[in-house]
């Protein structure tokens, strides 16, 4: 690659959609209606002729999708997700607004790391809050009010391919199998994608998958939301492996429909919060006082859980033989750690490197390689920023990366100097909302400064 990856992630943050469609296919089919895909969609809405989104789900449905298993859970929009949304859809986050998301700039944003009240970066960009439902369905408003753009509700089955190159997807309505046919096909199935398997049973290689156990349990559940304009609207509690008892931490949003979401979160055998009882004293007793005052309001429906197995990616940039018209999206290719909020807004930066592939012009009779390099460089930042910290929790036991004794430690004294110093605090908060890649916390400069601000607070 010509670029070096810190250098690539600032390009890519800097993707603005074209301001005139410059059609370089005929026909795009997007294999998944979920973020990613949507999101691919909308990118493709510029570069193709028409693009058809394949999904399980009925587009009309409303709430928690089927297909969304973890859509009644706690989501964070980045403030680095939230800056790709508005360029893609102009307007964003005041049409979110206007449907019921609050708005959460820095001093309205309170996070605690072992029960230490961590310092307010007062320059820091705005964040959004609103369940996954509400922004996921946003999403699917723009994009399907695009001219270009429809939706088949069915079920994929395979691929199509001549020679070298996909030439479309296997479908299934009601049973019925048809095909769609496509110039580029884009894989947004999800962590539980088929690919893999339909390339080789096609005779393709299969890309390496990489998966790091973590086992992390989720409960979330709804508390009324009393007053109309709180002072912090998003409310974040992390214990570190050092710490941590039974739970990992616990965090709450105000979002849509005057009400609180409010999550806790354990790993391994550890499922703090599954019942309401439990919910509502662990809040009270184990985390600051924030936490207790919003269950003294009217819980709303169950505690639901969620389990989440393990962070995998699968290494599509590696393989020596792929066909052409293919590339795959989002959760398809990495999934992480959800704790660290990274899922809607790497699927943004993924849309932005179709955009940047699409516009330069590409042969698209061979490999979308070009595409999977940049792609790459998004996935190995959200994978080393995960991973590296999922690595320091006890029941994890590699693999451990070269040098991961060092970069631990390194890492340990910019976390712990983000409780007290605004600088380090700026930069560590660029990196964890992808707008920055973490080779920028890497320096010298920013390690030997943790060191200092940490000596200082002690």
């Amino acid at each position: 690659m010509s670029l070096s990856p810190v250098r690539v992630f600032a390009a890519l943050n800097a993707v603005r959609p074209p301001d005139q469609p410059s059609p370089v296919l005929g026909k795009a089919v997007v294999l998944g209606g979920s973020v990613a895909g949507l999101l691919a969609a909308r990118v493709l809405s510029d570069h193709a002729e028409s693009v058809v989104i394949v999904d399980r789900d009925d587009p009309q449905l409303s709430g928690a999708r089927p297909g969304v298993p973890q859509g009644t859970q706690l989501h964070a929009l980045l403030p680095g997700g939230l800056f790709q949304f508005e360029r893609m859809f102009p307007g964003f986050r005041a049409q979110a607004v206007a449907q019921g998301a609050v708005e959460a700039p820095p001093a309205a944003r309170r996070s605690y790391l072992d029960g230490r009240l961590k310092v307010i970066v007062p320059d820091d960009d705005d964040s959004l809050a609103g369940s996954r439902p509400l922004l996921e369905g946003l999403i699917r408003q723009q994009v399907l009010r695009l001219p270009n753009v429809k939706t088949v509700t069915a079920r994929a089955t395979g691929l199509v391919f001549d020679g070298g190159a996909v030439t479309g997807v296997r479908c299934e309505v009601d049973g019925v199998p048809g095909v769609e046919g496509g110039d580029l096909v884009v894989d947004a199935m999800g962590r539980s994608s088929r690919l893999s398997d339909w390339l080789e049973r096609a005779g393709w290689e299969r890309p390496v998958a990489r998966r790091m156990p973590v086992h992390l349990n989720y409960a979330t559940t709804l508390f009324r939301r009393t007053e109309e304009d709180p002072a912090s609207k998003v409310v974040l509690a992390l214990n570190t492996p050092a710490t941590m008892t039974d739970v990992a931490g616990a965090a709450f949003f105000a979002i849509e429909g005057g009400r609180w979401m409010a999550m806790m979160a354990g790993y391994g055998d550890d499922r703090p919060g599954s019942t309401a009882q439990d919910f509502v004293s662990r809040l009270r007793g184990q985390f600051p006082p924030e936490f207790g005052e919003i269950t003294a309001n009217e819980m709303l429906g169950d505690v639901r859980t969620y389990h989440h197995s393990d962070s995998r990616r699968r290494d599509f940039h590696a393989l020596r033989r792929f066909p052409a018209g293919l590339v795959s999206v989002g959760d398809a290719v990495a999934s992480f750690n959800p704790v660290y909020g990274q899922g809607m807004t790497a699927a943004a930066l993924h849309a932005a490197c179709l955009s940047t592939y699409l516009r330069s012009n590409p042969d698209l009779t061979v490999p979308a390689r070009r595409f999977f390099d940049l792609q790459k460089v998004v996935v190995d930042a959200a994978w080393s920023m995960s991973t590296s910290a999922d690595l320091a929790l006890p029941h994890v036991d590699g693999p451990y990366p070269r040098g991961y004794r060092i970069s631990s430690w390194a890492s340990r004294q910019i976390i712990e100097a983000t409780i007290t110093d605004v600088a380090i605090a700026r930069r560590f908060n660029g990196v964890v909302s992808m707008q920055e890649h973490p080779f920028a916390l890497v320096s010298p400069g920013v390690i030997l400064g943790a060191v200092r601000a940490n000596r200082r607070a002690r």
